[in-house]
């Protein structure tokens, strides 16, 4: 099994959270399949590579941290894949994802951490 991990520290308002990560994720041809508000689970849309390597993405919420606006978010992105090389498909996908959050524009990055 393939799974990658990574944690984002971002300042950002937190009743705009919910909808840019959903909007982040959906860019990556991901579906939300879960949401608590606290916790996301987001799957990979079927029909572009084999149902063994369908990424899944959980999103952890940490807003407990000191400052008023920075929110911590821990991904864990992973698949069924045996990862046998570098470059599997499940990595293509925690690049993509990584650089989406990262790049976002409607929040500032404060920290981020590569598992």
């Amino acid at each position: 099994m393939a799974r990658y991990t990574c944690l984002f520290t971002v300042e950002v308002p937190v009743n705009n959270l919910q909808h840019l990560l959903i909007e982040i994720l959906e860019s990556c041809n991901l579906d939300i399949i879960y949401d608590t508000g606290d916790y996301m689970m987001a799957r990979e849309v079927p029909g572009h590579v084999s149902f063994s390597k369908l990424v899944t993405v959980e999103v952890l919420i940490d807003k407990s941290v000191a400052a008023e606006r920075e929110i911590r978010l821990n991904f864990v992105i992973k698949n069924e894949e045996l990862p046998l090389h570098l470059d599997n498909h499940c990595h293509q996908m925690y690049e993509l994802v990584s650089r989406a959050v990262a790049e976002n524009r409607h929040w500032q990055l404060i920290e981020a951490v590569a598992g």
